[in-house]
C-alpha cells in the first residue's frame, strides 16, 4: 500500500467510525466530508471506491440495522423505531426499509406472522436441498449440508411463520429442474421479497441462457448501471432460491469463478453440468410474484 493509499484508507476508516457513532443525527455528506478534510465530491468518490457503497447508502444500512433491533422488541412501535434511529417520522422509516430490506417495517416486525410455510428436503445432483413454499409459490431453496442448520436459516427469515414438513406439488414441480438435464417443467411460481434493484438483478439472471455465463459487469450494463458491479454482486449473494435463479452463471470478468453462497466447488460442478446439457430444452419460464 502506497503512502497515499494509507492516507485514503485512514480517512475512510475515520468516516465509517464517525457515521457509526453519529447515525442517530443522520449526518449529511457535507458534514462527514468535513470531518475527514475532503471536499464532498472527492469524499463521495473515495468512499464509494473503498467501501463499495456511497456514504448515504452506508448510513442507510447502519440505520436500518438499528431500527431492526428496536423492532424486535414486541412492545416497540414503528414510531419508536423511527425516533430511536434519528428519522423524522415513520414515512422515512418505511422508505428506508423498502429500499434496503425489500419489505415494510411492519412486515419485518411481524416476521411472517400468519404465513404458512411448507418445507421439505430432497436430493439433487449437487447435494441435498431444502425447499420451502407459501401458497403463492417457492419462497426459499438452498443447498443443505445439515438439515437442522438449513431449517434454522429458513426460520430466521420468517421467525413468526408457521412451519410444516410437507413436500407439496410446488416443491415437486420446482425440483424437476434437476432431472433429465433440465427438462421443461412449465412455470415455476416464486414468492420472493426484495428491493427493486435486487428483483431487477434476479430477473436479469433468469435471462442468462443455459450453458452460458455472464460477468458481474455485464449484468450491471444490462441494468443500464455499468458502475454497479459491486451492488450486483451483493444482490446475487442475496439470492433466496438456489439454482432456480441461476446466480451460479455469473463469474468474474477475468474468467475466475468468483464467490458462491454454497461453495465454488459446487458452482463449478453446476456450470459443468449445465454445459453438458446445453442442447437440452432447459428454458422453463420462472415467474416471480
Amino acid at each position: 500500500m502506497t503512502a497515499q493509499e494509507t492516507i485514503n484508507y485512514n480517512r475512510i476508516a475515520d468516516a465509517i467510525g464517525y457515521i457509526q457513532a453519529n447515525f442517530k443525527e443522520q449526518p449529511g455528506l457535507d458534514e462527514v466530508a468535513e470531518k475527514v478534510h475532503l471536499s464532498p465530491f472527492h469524499f463521495q468518490r473515495l468512499f464509494t471506491d473503498w467501501a463499495g457503497v456511497s456514504p448515504k447508502k452506508f448510513l442507510q444500512y447502519i440505520s436500518v440495522e438499528h431500527a431492526k433491533g428496536v423492532l424486535k422488541d414486541k412492545q416497540a412501535t414503528l414510531f419508536d423505531a423511527a425516533y430511536e434511529t434519528g428519522l423524522s417520522g415513520t414515512s422515512r422509516l418505511h422508505d428506508l426499509f423498502v429500499n434496503i430490506e425489500g419489505m415494510t417495517p411492519g412486515e419485518f416486525k411481524n416476521g411472517g406472522e400468519g404465513l404458512a410455510i411448507n418445507y421439505s428436503f430432497a436430493d439433487s445432483p449437487f447435494g441435498q436441498v431444502i425447499i420451502a413454499s407459501t401458497p403463492k409459490g417457492i419462497c426459499h431453496m438452498a443447498f443443505a449440508e445439515n438439515e437442522t442448520d438449513a431449517l434454522q436459516v429458513l426460520q430466521h427469515q420468517f421467525p413468526n411463520a408457521g412451519y410444516q414438513l410437507l413436500a407439496t406439488r410446488l416443491h415437486e414441480g420446482a425440483l424437476r429442474i434437476f432431472t433429465n438435464g433440465g427438462e421443461s417443467t412449465g412455470k415455476i411460481k416464486l414468492h420472493l421479497k426484495g428491493t427493486d434493484f435486487q428483483l431487477k438483478v434476479w430477473e436479469a439472471l433468469l435471462k442468462i441462457p443455459m450453458g452460458q455465463l455472464a460477468a458481474y459487469g455485464e449484468i450491471a450494463a444490462h441494468l443500464q448501471n455499468p458502475n454497479a458491479s459491486r451492488a450486483v454482486g451483493t444482490a446475487i449473494g442475496s439470492n433466496p432460491v438456489a439454482f432456480l435463479i441461476p446466480c451460479h452463471r455469473v463469474i468474474q470478468a477475468s474468467g475466475l469463478m468468483g464467490g458462491y453462497m454454497w461453495g465454488t466447488v459446487r458452482k463449478t460442478a453446476i456450470i459443468g453440468w449445465g454445459a453438458a446439457w446445453v442442447s437440452a430444452d432447459y428454458g422453463q419460464p420462472i415467474v416471480m410474484d
